[in-house]
């Protein structure tokens, strides 16, 4: 099957995305190495909430099974021996038990019903990890927790390594989550975010595909908590509180979820603007709340909605230039 010109072009475009992340490390300083690595997990955090979102399940739950897949894998690897390279994907399983198990819970509640009972049900979680310390080491977590050991050679626990490591996790993630979107599953969800009860009426399971997206997507979000753990070294509970899940809304919101692509641009623009502004911390908060009330007013659909009328303002006017050249030619 002949590709079109524009579909060329997009993966041109990604070819060379990936090459640059490829480069970069050997040519960055060590602290932008790190952070490109955290960038690659909330890529994943931000693309599996948005495969809920595309079913219309908005909800506050999702950072923590972020923490569930990071305590399973860290818990996993220091106290049972698990190696990490297994420790990682036992997380994101977890995770994914724990979202659907959550969510049967849930599937009488609708709308608001179901966005604050996803906050209870988060917090219950989350305090439980801060009230006990057996297990889960209580308010200061759990340290210590295994770097990756050497295979083959390469010692995954050194910077590089890891950075790589991160982005092939990334890129498989992203590409079965993109394949999910284009598949009848994913339209499906689509059908129900817009009218769920002419999906219903077609035949699709409502309950059943909200399970499916949820432990899809906190499957992913366990796998990110485990890629971050065993980076850190140690699990906190107040990383997985509300600022961090408002930050998560955010990138989702600013970036749009109209198209795959739009928290990949949240994420990325967001993640730039948090580091522009680390000099003004105090005031960071109100920044993104305002970038966010911005983007809700002016641009609905996201930043991806504005690109997308840049690109075809920009077909529209090639198409005039070329059909006036054309009519010259002609005369």
């Amino acid at each position: 099957m002949s590709l079109t010109k524009e579909n060329k072009i997009k993966m041109g475009t990604l070819a060379s995305l990936i090459i640059v992340l490829c480069i970069l490390p050997f040519f960055a300083r060590p602290y932008m190495v790190e952070v490109v690595m955290i960038y690659f997990i909330y890529i994943i955090l931000a693309q599996s909430y948005r495969l809920i979102v595309t079913i219309h399940d908005w909800n506050l739950y999702h950072i923590v099974m972020y923490g569930v897949g990071a305590y399973t894998s860290g818990m996993l690897a220091k106290n049972l021996g698990v190696p990490v390279f297994l420790a990682i994907p036992m997380g994101g399983a977890m995770a994914s038990l724990v979202g659907v198990a959550v969510t049967m819970l849930l599937l009488r509640t609708k709308g608001w019903g179901f966005y604050i009972a996803t906050y209870g049900v988060a917090e219950f979680i989350r305090l439980s990890w801060l009230r006990f310390r057996n297990p889960f080491g209580g308010s200061t977590g759990i340290i210590d927790i295994p770097y990756p050991k050497v295979i083959a050679g390469i010692d995954f626990s050194a910077r590089i390594p890891y950075y790589f490591f991160s982005l092939v996790v990334m890129l498989a993630i992203m590409f079965m989550l993109y394949r999910i979107d284009k598949s009848r599953i994913g339209d499906a969800f689509k059908a129900i975010s817009m009218d769920p009860l002419l999906a219903e009426s077609t035949g699709i399971s409502i309950p059943g595909h909200r399970l499916l997206a949820c432990a899809i997507g906190s499957f992913c979000a366990g796998i990110a908590g485990g890629l971050l753990v065993h980076r850190l070294g140690a699990v906190d509970p107040r990383m997985f509180g509300m600022v961090t899940t408002l930050y998560l809304i955010i990138w989702v919101v600013v970036g749009g979820t109209n198209t795959f692509w739009g928290p990949v641009i949240g994420v990325t623009v967001m993640q730039t603007l948090f580091e522009l502004s680390r000099p003004l911390i105090q005031i960071r908060p109100m920044f993104f709340g305002l970038a966010m009330i911005f983007v809700l007013l002016f641009m609905p659909g996201g930043i991806e909605s504005l690109i997308s009328k840049v690109v075809v303002q920009w077909q529209w006017l090639r198409a005039v230039v070329i059909a006036k050249a054309k009519r010259g030619c002609s005369l």
